[in-house]
């Protein structure tokens, strides 16, 4: 008898466990690292309103809440997504190394910040959300169908691979992931 109690006992508390683990993650946010402008590394909890207000909502362990913008951020994970921001509008890295390929996802230009009551518009940078870029030593440039061509014969030059992969693409810029992707591995040799 004193055994099913014990085994009663043990089912029951790892139904409790299972349940507040479960509660862990607050509802409408998502596990995230921060790397803030000033260095500083944060874990917790964020809520995603990159593409609607250029901004995240981020709650630490404690249940604490602060709104982050582009301009407080450097980098964040929400969930398995890595983002990158420059000037501060959202990109999303759709490959890392030596050539970021990023897609924009968050636009900061009609978002206001506010120096005391004084509200300050950033032009923040080029494009639209959706739009392709490429960033590398510093400048971010956007890719266009126009300019496509001069990417590949300059910054892919040095690697017949990744050449080959992005006029394979036929202008699809989705797929210059793949052969910006192979210019940083030939990049690591």
């Amino acid at each position: 008898m004193k055994m099913k109690q014990i085994l009663l006992a043990l089912v029951v508390c790892s139904f409790v466990t299972t349940v507040n683990a479960q509660k862990a993650i607050p509802a409408g946010y998502t596990k995230a690292i921060v790397t803030l402008a000033k260095g500083d590394i944060v874990s917790g909890y964020a809520k995603d309103n990159i593409k609607k207000i250029s901004a995240i909502v981020f709650m630490d362990s404690a249940g604490n809440k602060k709104v982050y913008d582009g301009n407080d951020i450097t980098t964040i994970t929400i969930d398995t997504a890595n983002y990158i921001c420059i000037r501060g509008d959202f990109f999303k890295v759709i490959c890392a190394g030596k050539i970021y390929f990023l897609q924009k996802a968050g636009n900061s230009a009609a978002n206001p910040s506010y120096n005391g009551s004084e509200a300050i518009f950033s032009n923040g940078t080029e494009g639209k959300i959706g739009d392709y870029f490429v960033y590398n030593n510093n400048k971010l440039q956007l890719l266009t169908k126009k300019n496509m061509e001069a990417f590949i014969n300059t910054d892919l030059a040095a690697c017949a691979e990744a050449m080959q992969k992005a006029k394979d693409s036929n202008g699809d810029m989705a797929k210059i992931g793949v052969a910006v992707a192979a210019f940083n591995n030939y990049a690591l040799k």
